[in-house]
Formats: structure tokens, sequence, C-alpha cells
């Protein structure tokens, strides 16, 4: 095998999910679903959290992030949406 061979295999990207769910002191549920991207070295390079919380009042918000590794090694939010969703008052 080359070593191009070798460094393409070494480049491979393994996903990683963190999921936790609980309530806070509000009494809101919250989960929050990470997702990363790890390099063959253990480096995170990409990263996508989603919190979604669900109020006492039947509220759904759901926030979203993706983030990126910049050239400081660090990773930079590059697109985020929130989401609100308003339980029927009937």
């Amino acid at each position: 095998m080359s070593g191009n061979q070798d460094k393409r295999a070494d480049d491979s990207l393994e996903l990683v999910e963190v999921e936790t769910e609980g309530v806070d002191e509000a009494g809101n549920v919250v989960d929050d679903d990470l997702v990363l991207a790890v390099d063959g070295d253990g480096n995170i390079v990409a990263a996508d959290e989603t919190v979604t919380v669900v109020t006492a009042d039947g509220d759904i918000v759901v926030d979203e992030t993706l983030s990126i590794v910049g050239d400081d090694g660090k990773l930079h939010a590059i697109e985020g949406d929130t989401t609100i969703l308003e339980a029927d008052d009937e």
C-alpha cells in the first residue's frame, strides 16, 4: 500500500452521538442531541447540536447549531436555526 493510500485511510471520519435528557428547574423537558464528526486522530472537525425544549405549557422550542473547526482549531457556528411551536390554548 502506498503512503497516499495510508493517508486516505487516516482521513476517514467517525460520527459520535451523545444524547441527554432531563427536566430543568422550570419543569421544562430538555433533550440535547450532539453529533460530532471526529477524524482518525480523535479531533472534532464538525458538530451538529439540536436542543429541544418542551415547556411546562406545552410549547416546543427546537434550536439547532452546525459548527465546524476553523483555522484556529476551535469550533465556530456556521448555521443556526430556532423553531418555536406554540401549544394550542384550547
